[in-house]
């Protein structure tokens, strides 16, 4: 019984997660103690011995990082391939389960391999991808010691104006996190550099400090690194005694580390261990001979077999070798190329990242001033102009509209090509729908005196369930086409039906002119993103050319194809097919309303009071013009801080808020407010690209979003439905 108890309870400890991962810890722990002492066997040995743990409770954080120590110990012992091996293992399983942190340091340690093998840019490829791991964590001290792989880089390049800047940025890291080994190297290599630029002082100082750094706490490596460039700095200044008396310094410190890594060497220890083998195998056989000789025939029998059997397995083994060298090699080539693979990969994804910040950035700074432009021309036209100055307003309000419908485009397509586009399936009125789109671009026909003809089949059902807002986007890019590329014609539009299958009608859509045309080789590419038929066309009737690129990616969404017949000089049809659901439910008829147009008797705006928090001046006197219009007052503040004193002291119905200021942001104004005020009606009165941010603004606690600069309507409706359910909410109260 009590043995039974005993083997329990063993068993008990050895599945404990808890033991089992302080037992993992400490290999792994002992294996990188043995490393900084040069003792590779006994730091393999620990690994090999926490991977057979870590791999028998599948805990595939520990496998990476062990993965990640082997790559970086076969490396030291100048086991290059074998580290790309381990190396991919490690990256495979750290990808699996986003352990960024310990990803970063496999791809610097693949980067040190590559530096090894002098493949300088896989090397820096890799460093990128790790800093930019190292970044996304927060993790200082990497990233610190990344920098400084980058640099050494661009020094064995040449590119040593390149490689200053980045040492400083990691001399900067460094000093911040008081990083004492990561400084010490980095200022030696700074050392090197100003050594190769020429400017002998400077190169003291840095390898001066480094060096002073490293033997204060017995950093051995750098400070024999060190040695060595103060050398090679008094050489170049021709102080040729202390020179000597660095080099001697460096010298016996290099010996040094030679024969205690040369003692240590797993190397080493792995002959020895099959030279003993080999040699108890040697003594087996010579012990057989001896007892073969005791019968002369048998012996000459075994001789002649022994010949026979040596000579197949030679062959055999010969064979066996080159087969394993093939596959050897090919294992090391894909396993290389997979490490490649992987940093592309991450290369990609961190340049759609830059692309998307780098589009969010550029759309909200020319919205800001679009704002200023729109708001002032509407302003201007509202205000009586003189007669010969209403031309000029309606041209700098059209321009306004274009640059605004330009953003918009680029914008559309980027969330196209990143797949964010959600579908709205709604009910609605098809024949309704074509017929008012027909209605609003029938005076740009009639500007180039162009009849437009609608013909819908007579046995078609009118109402359907779809996405009627990228229906009308696509009908109104193709129909505005034909308008621009059109003079003195005709453009016909049709609908009907092609497929029918329980209630999923397949319809067709035909656009078609009488205009210029296209010719055949600008058909192949005509739903390509800036493409437009030529600069003359382009100069002629103008556009962006991402029109045709947009209805390609919208009708791809709705499961859709488009087709295109063009003949130069003779006209273009362009025909799509989308699949649209039939639906026995009419459309809502719209119920429109006049917002703030004086017959206002439900709301009463005399002690409606509104805060617009806003940095711009033009912006700021834009705003309180469209407000004062609607009969509202308002106040104005010009930062954060000031915005939340304001609506402490003061009560308001409404806050127009900006996101972007001076001090601190919109969005963190907002959190403060709402920290004490959790009903007032905060509208975020921002140029953001709203698709990227509405969590970020959610979470903020903003009551609603207009996006800069806005549409009159929208802006009236949306502070007129903010006022009405306010004053529900004090009439309930």
């Amino acid at each position: 019984m009590l043995f039974s108890l005993c083997a329990s309870s063993q068993k008990t400890i050895d599945d404990d997660p808890e033991i089992q991962q302080n037992s993992i810890n400490y290999r792994i722990e002992q294996s990188q103690v043995e490393l900084e002492k040069y003792n590779y066997y006994d730091a393999q040995k620990n690994l090999d011995e926490a991977l057979k743990l870590a791999e028998k409770s599948d805990n595939k954080k520990s496998i990476g990082i062990i993965y990640t120590i082997k790559g970086k110990l076969q490396l030291i012992i100048e086991e290059e391939d074998n580290a790309i091996k381990s190396l991919n293992k490690a990256i495979e399983v750290q990808r699996i389960i986003n352990d960024n942190k310990n990803l970063g340091k496999s791809y610097k340690t693949f980067g040190d391999v590559y530096l090894t093998k002098k493949d300088y840019a896989q090397a820096l490829d890799s460093y990128k991808a790790a800093k930019s791991k190292f970044q996304e964590e927060g993790l200082n001290e990497n990233l610190a010691e990344i920098l400084l792989c980058e640099g050494k880089t661009y020094m064995f390049l040449d590119d040593y104006e390149k490689a200053r800047d980045i040492i400083e940025q990691s001399l900067a890291q460094a000093k911040k996190g008081d990083y004492k080994k990561i400084l010490s190297e980095a200022l030696i290599n700074h050392g090197i550099i100003y050594h190769k630029l020429g400017d002998y002082e400077k190169a003291l100082s840095f390898a001066n400090e480094g060096l002073t750094l490293a033997k204060e706490n017995n950093f051995t490596a750098i400070l024999n690194e060190g040695y060595l460039v103060v050398s090679n700095i008094y050489y170049a200044t021709e102080n040729y005694k202390l020179s000597r008396d660095y080099f001697s310094e460096h010298s016996t410190l290099t010996d040094s580390i030679r024969d205690l890594t040369r003692l240590n060497s797993s190397k080493d220890q792995e002959t020895q261990y099959l030279l003993n083998e080999a040699n108890e195998k040697n003594i087996e056989i010579v012990e057989k001979l001896e007892k073969a000789e005791d019968d002369k025939n048998l012996g000459t029998l075994i001789s002649i077999l022994s010949v026979a059997l040596i000579t197949i397995l030679s062959l055999l083994t010969l064979s066996l070798y080159k087969n394993n060298n093939i596959r050897l090699k090919t294992n090391n080539m894909l396993h290389k190329k997979n490490g490649e693979l992987i940093i592309a990969k991450e290369k990609a994804e961190l340049a759609s990242k830059t692309k998307a910040n780098f589009l969010s950035t550029v759309t909200h700074e020319l919205r800001t001033p679009l704002y200023a432009v729109t708001g002032l021309s509407n302003m201007l036209l509202d205000e009586n102009p003189k007669p010969e100055q209403v031309q000029h307003l309606k041209s700098l309000k059209f321009s306004g509209d274009y640059l605004l419908t330009f953003i918009n485009d680029i914008l559309q397509i980027n969330k196209i090509e990143a797949n964010k586009v959600d579908i709205e399936p709604e009910s609605f009125n098809l024949k309704k729908k074509i017929n008012n789109i027909v209605l609003a671009l029938n005076n740009s026909a009639q500007d180039n005196n162009i009849k437009i003809h609608f013909e819908y089949d007579n046995n078609l059902p009118e109402n359907f369930i779809a996405d009627q807002l990228k229906i009308s986007q696509i009908l109104i890019n193709l129909i505005g086409n034909s308008i621009k590329f059109t003079k003195d014609g005709d453009i016909w539009i049709r609908v009907y039906k092609i497929e029918e299958k329980d209630s999923i009608y397949t319809l067709r859509f035909e656009v078609e002119d009488n205009g210029i045309g296209i010719s055949q080789e600008k058909q192949d590419n005509m739903f390509e993103s800036f493409s437009q038929g030529s600069i003359q066309i382009n100069r002629k009737y103008g556009g962006t050319g991402l029109g045709l690129s947009i209805v390609k990616g919208l009708i791809d969404i709705l499961k859709g194809t488009i087709y295109v017949k063009s003949e130069l000089d003779k006209g273009t049809t362009f025909y799509f097919e989308i699949p649209l659901e039939y639906t026995s439910v009419e459309e809502e008829k719209d119920n429109k309303v006049a917002y703030f147009n004086g017959d206002t008797n439900e709301l009463d705006l005399s002690d409606v009071k509104i805060l617009v928090v806003e940095d711009n001046k033009i912006n700021q006197m834009i705003t309180k013009k469209i407000l004062t219009k609607m009969s509202l007052k308002c106040d104005i503040v010009d930062n954060g801080e000031e915005a939340v004193e304001m609506i402490k002291a003061n009560k308001y119905d409404i806050v127009l808020m900006d996101i972007h200021m001076p001090g601190i942001s919109g969005m963190e104004a907002t959190k403060r407010v709402r920290a004490f005020d959790k009903e007032l009606t905060i509208f975020a009165l921002t140029a953001v690209t709203i698709e990227d941010k509405m969590h970020e603004f959610d979470e903020a606690g903003f009551t609603d979003i207009i996006p800069k600069p806005f549409k009159q309507e929208e802006f009236e409706k949306k502070l007129y439905n903010a006022l009405a359910s306010n004053n529900d909410k004090s009439a309930t109260a």
